[in-house]
C-alpha cells in the first residue's frame, strides 16, 4: 500500500498554466503482524511474519504512485497490490492451504505551500479505497471471506531539498474514523538522489496501520519495511 513511499526533489519554478508531473514504482519489504477474523464466529489468527517470511510466501506484487501539479494545485494517487499465499497443517493436524490477496487506491488532492529553506508543504485531502480477499481451503472446510471499504484521509507531504541532488521526503496521513475503518494511519521518509533530469532513485521506510471491524469481520495489523523506488518526472 506508499503511497507516498517514493518522491523526488522539489520541481523548478512554473508557469501558473504549467502542468508537472511525477510517476513512482517502488517495492515496499513490509512485515506484517496483527489479529484477523475473517467472520463472525470464525476464530481469531493472529500472524507475526518477519520480511523473510513475507517474501517466502508473496506470489506477486506491484506498488505504484503518481503526483501531478499546476502552480498550487497538487493531486496524489498510490496503487498498491500483493498477493500471498501458504501451505500447512491446522490443528487438529488437518493439511490446509490459503491465500490473501490485498488491493488499496488513494486518490487525494490539495495545496502546497513554501516553507522556505528549500521545504515545500503539500497539504491533502481524499479517499483510500481497499478491498481485502482471502480463501482457505482444506478437505473440510472451504471459505473465502472478503472485506471491501472506503476511509476519508487527510495527509501531509513535506519534502526538503538537502543539496544539489538530494532531497529528503515525508508523509504522513490518517483516516477511518469510523466511516469505513474504524481507523488508518501510516508514516513513510525516504531520501531521494536525483540520477538524471528526469530520473530520481529513493530509499527509506514505510509503515501502516489498519483496524477494521465491521459484522464480524475483524483485521488489525500493521505492515512495516523499507521501500525502495525509482522516479520519473515529465
Amino acid at each position: 500500500m506508499l503511497i507516498a513511499a517514493a518522491g523526488a526533489t522539489a520541481p523548478a519554478p512554473l508557469l501558473a498554466e504549467d502542468w508537472s508531473g511525477q510517476v513512482t514504482l517502488y517495492g515496499w519489504g513490509a512485515g506484517v503482524s496483527g489479529d484477523f477474523t475473517p467472520f463472525a464466529g470464525a476464530p481469531t489468527l493472529s500472524f507475526d511474519k518477519s520480511l523473510s517470511d513475507v517474501l517466502d510466501d508473496l506470489d506477486g506484487a506491484f506498488f505504484a504512485t503518481a503526483l501531478a501539479r499546476r502552480g498550487d494545485l497538487v493531486v496524489f494517487g498510490d496503487l498498491t497490490y500483493s498477493k500471498s499465499s501458504r501451505a500447512g497443517i491446522v490443528p487438529p493436524g488437518i493439511p490446509a492451504s490459503g491465500e490473501v490477496r490485498l488491493r488499496s487506491a488513494t486518490l487525494a488532492a490539495g495545496r502546497r505551500m513554501d516553507a522556505g529553506a528549500g521545504t515545500t508543504l503539500d497539504i491533502l485531502a481524499g479517499l483510500r479505497a481497499w478491498k481485502v480477499e482471502g480463501e482457505v481451503v482444506s478437505p473440510v472446510l472451504s471459505v473465502a471471506p472478503g472485506a471491501s471499504f472506503v476511509d476519508p484521509i487527510i495527509a501531509l507531504r513535506v519534502n526538503t531539498q538537502l543539496s544539489d541532488r538530494w532531497s529528503l521526503l515525508s508523509y504522513a496521513d490518517i483516516g477511518g474514523l469510523g466511516v469505513g475503518s474504524e481507523l488508518t494511519w501510516q508514516a513513510a521518509v525516504t531520501a531521494n538522489f536525483q540520477a538524471s533530469d528526469r530520473l530520481y532513485l529513493s530509499i527509506g521506510w514505510r509503515h501502516l496501520y489498519v483496524d477494521y471491524d465491521e459484522d464480524g469481520s475483524l483485521f488489525e495489523g500493521a505492515m512495516t519495511g523499507p521501500v525502495i523506488g525509482a522516479t520519473l518526472r515529465f
